[in-house]
C-alpha cells in the first residue's frame, strides 16, 4: 500500500467528517435549538470555516486520486459523473457531491450580491450534497467495514435525519396562523337586552 492511497483514504474520511461537521452545525444553526445566541458571527463563522476545511481536504482527496496510479484516474473521470469505470455510481455520487460542496461552499462569498433568500435556496443543495457524499463513502470507500469509520456513517446520518425532521417541523409549526382571542365586547354592550316596548 503507498503513501499516495493513504493520503487519498485520510482526505477522503476527514473531508467527510468536516462536511458532515458543517452539515449538523448549520441544522442546529438554522433550527435555532441551542437558542438565538448561536446566530453570532463568530458561531456563524465556524459553520463557514468547516465547509471551507472540507472543501481544502476534498481537493487534496482529489489531487492525490489523480496522482496515485492504482485506478488510472484523470481528471475527466474526477470531474464528470459516470466517466469513471471503476465502481461508476459510486464515483458518480461523489463528483456529484464533490461540485454540489463546491457551489454550496462558495456561496457564503456571492451572499450579498444574490441576496439571502436566493442563498438560502441555493444553500439547500447541502442536503443533497450530503447524501451524495455518503453514497459514495459507502459504496467506494475501502474503510467502510471499519467499525469507527462505519460509526461515523450512521451517527453523522442520524443525527442529519433527525435535524431535518426537527427543522421541517418547527417551520410547519412557524408557518402555522396563530388563532387570537376574540376582542373583548364593549361595556355598553354587556348590559341587560332591552326590553321591547308595548304600541
Amino acid at each position: 500500500m503507498t503513501m499516495t492511497w493513504l493520503i487519498v483514504r485520510a482526505s477522503g474520511l476527514v473531508a467527510y467528517g468536516l462536511l458532515a461537521a458543517a452539515s449538523i452545525w448549520g441544522l442546529l444553526l438554522s433550527t435555532r435549538l441551542l437558542g438565538r445566541k448561536v446566530q453570532s458571527r463568530a458561531l456563524t463563522f465556524t459553520h463557514e470555516g468547516l465547509s471551507l476545511g472540507a472543501l481544502a481536504a476534498l481537493a487534496t482527496h482529489l489531487a492525490f486520486v489523480a496522482a496515485d496510479g492504482y485506478l488510472g484516474f484523470g481528471w475527466r473521470e474526477l470531474l464528470v459523473p459516470g466517466a469513471a469505470s471503476w465502481r461508476p455510481q459510486a464515483v458518480a455520487f461523489g463528483v456529484v457531491a464533490a461540485w454540489g460542496g463546491l457551489v454550496v461552499g462558495l456561496s457564503f462569498y456571492v451572499r450579498r450580491f444574490i441576496g439571502q433568500k436566493a442563498w438560502r435556496y441555493l444553500h439547500f443543495g447541502a442536503f443533497g450534497t450530503y447524501v451524495a457524499a455518503t453514497a459514495h463513502g459507502i459504496m467506494a470507500g475501502s474503510d467502510t467495514t471499519r467499525p469507527a469509520v462505519l460509526a461515523l456513517y450512521l451517527a453523522s446520518a442520524a443525527a442529519v435525519l433527525v435535524l431535518v425532521v426537527a427543522r421541517v417541523t418547527l417551520a410547519g409549526e412557524k408557518a402555522r396562523p396563530r388563532v387570537t382571542a376574540p376582542a373583548a365586547r364593549p361595556a355598553h354592550l354587556e348590559a341587560s337586552p332591552a326590553v321591547a316596548v308595548e304600541g
